[in-house]
């Protein structure tokens, strides 16, 4: 049984918490968060042990982490559990800069551990859905996908603007569907709101001809979370949070059967069972690099309002 911790425990810290304290195969040994009322009575509460200070929590040799912290804290807080014997689980974005990213990726290949970057949505069952459905050419070859990511404005987001935030998603998961990498993208956005920018267009070419477009904000007073494939056999609009994909081709309106589950418990899981098996994750630090690189890509675009080529 593999013991395991989470350091951070705000809103998505909780759901973490939550989940591994619901697995089998684990031991939820520790929850470490700054706010020591907040860490006793959720350690209360799944019955673990609460720490003021995560690295207390790592001496006690865990063996996976979960890292819950604002985006600023990523490398400090992953190096060091890194260091402490840990595999790691790293929220998104990976870090707050490539080059922190990189130094994650370094420690781990040098420990040997394993580093998973948390793009929940991968695990949303409609996205593994439409990727087996792209596999499958029912599509035809994909040509454009475009994302829809806009909703009111979460006030506990105050390190990063809305393209780190919720934009990242999409730039992720529209490469994960392409199977290729961000060579090009160009944006536009601007701060109304917020001290960062609160709503983006994010215009992305892959692999020199094919188009991913990106339209985030915290301005819409409703949530919105859809993407639309066109292929040249076909189209596919799937909605993120209805967990649907529906197929429109010249003869047919068809909907995929999906069984409904919690995105952050495929993740989970799937994380615990590449532990087990010695198994590279996907999304591995490389992949969240690669989201992250174009996501700071896209935020230099719309400030210099121009176009940026993303270099491997």
């Amino acid at each position: 049984m593999l013991k395991v911790g989470v350091i951070g425990a705000g809103a998505m810290g909780k759901n973490h918490i939550r989940i591994y304290s619901e697995m089998q195969d684990v031991e939820l040994a520790g929850i470490a968060d700054i706010d020591r009322e907040l860490v006793e009575g959720l350690a209360q509460q799944y019955d673990t042990q609460p720490f003021t200070d995560y690295r207390e929590m790592l001496a006690m040799g865990m063996d996976a982490v979960s890292i819950v912290v604002p985006t600023r804290m990523h490398r400090q807080v992953a190096i060091e559990a890194i260091e402490a014997g840990a595999h790691v689980l790293v929220e998104k974005p990976i870090a707050d800069t490539v080059e922190n990213a990189e130094a994650i990726i370094k420690t781990a290949d040098d420990n040997d551990r394993l580093v998973m970057v948390g793009h929940i949505e991968r695990f949303n069952p409609a996205v593994i859905k439409l990727k087996e459905i792209i596999e499958e050419g029912l599509l035809g070859k994909i040509v454009s996908i475009s994302t829809t990511r806009v909703g009111p404005y979460n006030p506990r987001i105050r390190d990063v603007g809305v393209i780190l935030d919720i934009g990242v998603h999409d730039i992720d998961i529209i490469s994960f569907l392409y199977g290729k990498h961000v060579n090009q993208v160009y944006s536009v956005a601007a701060a109304d709101i917020h001290s960062f920018e609160d709503h983006a267009t994010i215009h992305m070419r892959l692999d020199h001809e094919l188009s991913g477009l990106v339209e985030v904000n915290w301005l819409t007073p409703h949530k919105v979370r859809k993407l639309t494939a066109v292929g040249i056999g076909g189209v596919a609009y799937l909605d993120y949070m209805d967990q649907t994909v529906e197929l429109h081709d010249s003869g047919w309106i068809r909907k995929a059967k999906i069984e409904p589950r919690e995105p952050l418990k495929n993740e989970l899981e799937y994380f615990i069972d590449c532990i087990n098996k010695g198994k590279q994750p996907e999304p591995c630090g490389e992949d969240g690099k690669h989201a992250l690189k174009v996501s700071l890509a896209a935020i230099n675009s719309y400030k210099e309002a121009k176009l940026i080529e993303i270099k491997e």
